[in-house]
């Protein structure tokens, strides 16, 4: 047995020693925690269902802001905008018309009526003062001078509904009227603005410059209101996500700057923490002992600059270390 142990003591001996080599040399002036890169993707929809009709972008591909991404069968929403157009254009047509008086060739009927009416009623006037010369002269009974008088009265009451008949058509309508018809061009207008809105909702284009991550429908499927058929990944919404002990959390803070490395990322990226997590990761028990506080780790993100944040790829493993100010100043 000692023989044994003899044996196996300078293994044993050569294998702690390297050991604690490995440890001095792995040992860092600061901790590293360990983490992954992490996106923010955009999933643009359209509110409207419809037929897909064409994809402007592929997965891979950057797109700068305002590019066309794809587009949806509007067919329906075109014909309802037009419909639109011209309610409104017929409503609006009707306001202006209360707006002004009548037309002028329905002006110039009004006048002739008038013209005739007091023509005749000259004519009333000149019959009646013969019919009272014939009375005084014995020659006719007073009877036909009361119906020559009669039909001046007539003929004087026609002068002036036609007067006032011309004089309310040189009129715009009643006030409440016209209010009425503003009030219908109004609510047409906002019909053509609803009828346009839809129509543009078939036209997708990218919100910001970004980079094609995925495209989820081909030409010709059915897409449902508010179904993703493209996503995007902006540069500003890529940062690192790890995960730091309970012992080690206590000592950060929101815009705290950080170093991010990564296999084949080159030199470190600075970053600065943009959240730390209110609650652990991977929590034991209710009750914490000595032991299980070695297990609470806290989640925590940073953000890299944006021209930095193209080097870091989601899902790619990270290690982040605390940025001392020479490190800083030195990038």
């Amino acid at each position: 047995m000692t023989r044994s142990i003899a044996h196996f003591l300078p293994m044993m001996l050569a294998t702690l020693l390297f050991s604690g080599l490995l440890t001095g040399c792995t040992q860092k002036s600061e901790p590293y925690w360990s983490g992954y890169a992490e996106g923010d993707y955009v999933y643009v929809s359209s509110p409207l269902a419809g037929r897909l009709d064409g994809i402007s972008v592929s997965a891979g591909q950057a797109v700068v802001k305002d590019a066309q991404l794809f587009s949806i069968d509007a067919e329906s929403e075109q014909l309802a905008q037009q419909e639109a157009a011209a309610r409104l254009t017929g409503a609006q047509a009707q306001a202006n018309d209360l707006d002004t008086g009548k037309r002028r060739d329905e002006l110039a009927v009004t006048q002739a009526q008038l013209a005739q009416a007091r023509a005749t009623e000259v004519l009333a006037i000149n019959d009646l003062q013969r019919q009272q010369q014939l009375v005084a002269q014995g020659f006719v009974s007073k009877a036909r001078a009361q119906d020559a008088s009669t039909t001046l009265a007539q003929a004087r009451a026609r002068v002036a509904e036609l007067t006032a008949a011309l004089q309310a058509a040189q009129l715009p309508a009643r006030n409440e009227e016209r209010a009425a018809q503003r009030a219908a061009a109004q609510a047409a207008r906002e019909s053509f603005k609803q009828s346009q809105w839809r129509t543009r909702q078939k036209q997708q284009t990218a919100p910001q410059s970004a980079l094609v991550a995925d495209v989820f429908y081909q030409v010709g499927e059915y897409v449902m209101s508010g179904q993703p058929v493209v996503s995007l990944l902006p540069p500003g919404n890529i940062k690192a996500r790890f995960f730091v002990p309970e012992a080690d959390v206590g000592a950060l803070h929101v815009g705290q700057s950080v170093l991010i490395s990564c296999d084949g990322c080159g030199t470190p990226i600075t970053g600065q923490i943009s959240r730390i997590a209110t609650q652990p990761e991977f929590t034991p028990p209710v009750i914490y002992s000595n032991v299980q506080r070695s297990k609470l780790v806290f989640m925590v993100e940073a953000k890299p600059q944006e021209h930095d944040a193209s080097r870091l790829k989601p899902g790619q493993p990270l290690d982040v270390r605390l940025a001392t100010v020479s490190t800083v100043q030195g990038k």
